[in-house]
């Protein structure tokens, strides 16, 4: 399937010349000045890169992107890598040419706070203005959703992060050559690409089947079926007829404690004990939502803007927003460049009037590989009606197959091209 690197065609912008932005806070009416505006994106993944991107075209503000990061590492699938089936370097990008995008500078530190009174964005070493703020901070895990597990961190990597992967895939390492138990979990949703976990047991499987690796690879789901649901019939089927004698499924099973000592896990469903491990925790947005005040465990969003439900300078997009979107990087990459020309809209002094009728949301396209070159396609379709909750359609494939498996690829390098050049 060929990327499709443009966001569905919004149906709510109008302009209009008069009112500008005078219905912003203090600090927007110079916008309209020579001045340009400010536009700080914090955070350089999937859906940041998105909004700089239509920032950057624009040519009418002046972008800071706040990324701690020296280069960019693609969650999306890094399972390749994990399993050991390509090297790290086929997902990681880097920033060379947003450095050089007329417009842009990227600030390499990690932000410490949202100063939302002063229209600010706190790092180590300075303060940063902005006139409209674009937050894509990712997820965190809820690390106390298991008992045990903070004591734990080190041995039980979670590798839904940029760079993290590289610690799971050491305890991928060492089950290939030992064997034993391997055990990967899945957490109720929301979460950060639910069909990961399926598809890092499956890539594990099969370099057990070509090593001949002794043991077990136990999948701990604490949902009755793999998720999200039109997945689960291909999944289950591929785990049947692929990698009956390496994995096992446990559904509907909650995972309480974590006891090293044991090497344990204390289920609903009784003691899992094991040898190695890839715990895939509960997620919530980072923590600059909560200490910004724009949401508890997700950020609360308006759509199909993205703009903030606390704040009319404020966007959320990515796996950080509240909305029943998929949390996918290209919903992430589509929202993105769709905030960024709404900002662009807002600065040219347009006004953004609400739907009146039904409007397309970021197209979500994800894989599911089951083998190193089969996948399953899933493409999800959203809409919404005024004042009604989003409406989703998935389209699956029936079955893993080559030609899915070699598009996710080439899906996956049309992307990397369209953020980073």
């Amino acid at each position: 399937m060929h990327p499709e690197t443009t966001h569905p065609r919004r149906q709510f912008l109008q302009g209009t010349a008069a009112l500008g932005l005078a219905a912003l806070a203090t600090g927007c009416a110079s916008l309209r000045s020579s001045a340009k505006a400010r536009v700080v994106v914090v955070g350089g993944g999937w859906g940041g890169l998105g909004a700089v991107r239509a920032l950057a075209e624009g040519g009418q503000v002046q972008v800071t992107l706040v990324e701690p990061n020296e280069s960019f590492m693609s969650c999306p699938l890094s399972a390749h890598f994990i399993a050991g089936w390509q090297p790290a370097t086929d997902f990681q990008r880097s920033y060379a040419n947003i450095d050089r995008l007329a417009g842009v500078r990227r600030v390499r530190e990690r932000v410490l706070e949202l100063d939302r009174a002063k229209a600010e964005v706190v790092t180590a070493t300075q303060r940063i203005g902005y006139d409209f703020l674009v937050l894509s901070p990712g997820i965190e895990y809820m690390e106390e959703a298991i008992a045990g597990y903070a004591e734990a961190r080190s041995q039980l990597p979670v590798g839904f992060r940029a760079f993290e992967q590289a610690a799971v895939k050491r305890e991928v390492d060492a089950f290939l050559v030992n064997g034993g138990h391997f055990v990967i979990s899945a957490p109720k949703p929301p979460y950060r690409c639910p069909p990961a976990p399926y598809e890092r047991a499956f890539m594990i499987a099969e370099q057990m089947q070509k090593r001949g690796t002794k043991g077990k690879i136990i999948i701990v789901d604490a949902n009755p079926a793999p998720t999200p649901p039109p997945i689960a019939t291909p999944i289950l089927n591929a785990m049947k007829s692929v990698y009956a004698a390496q994995i096992e499924y446990m559904p509907s099973v909650d995972i309480k404690a974590v006891d090293m000592g044991k090497r344990a896990l204390l289920t609903s469903e009784g003691d899992i004990p094991f040898q190695h491990a890839n715990l895939v925790l509960p997620m919530r947005a980072n923590a600059l939502v909560r200490q910004a005040g724009l949401g508890e465990r997700w950020a609360a969003v308006q759509l199909p803007s993205f703009r903030s439900q606390a704040d009319a300078k404020v966007y959320v997009i990515g796996d950080a927003q509240g909305s029943p979107l998929p949390k996918s990087g290209h919903v992430a990459f589509n929202a993105g460049k769709q905030v960024g020309e709404e900002i662009l809209e807002r600065v040219a002094g347009k006004v953004v009037a609400a739907p009146t009728g039904p409007v397309d949301l970021p197209l979500g396209i994800c894989w599911a590989n089951v083998t190193h070159d089969t996948a399953i396609n899933i493409n999800v379709a959203s809409s919404m009606e005024p004042g009604q909750a989003p409406k989703l359609k998935f389209s699956v494939d029936p079955q893993h197959n080559v030609r899915s498996g070699s598009g996710a690829m080439s899906w996956g390098n049309g992307m990397w091209k369209a953020m980073l050049g």
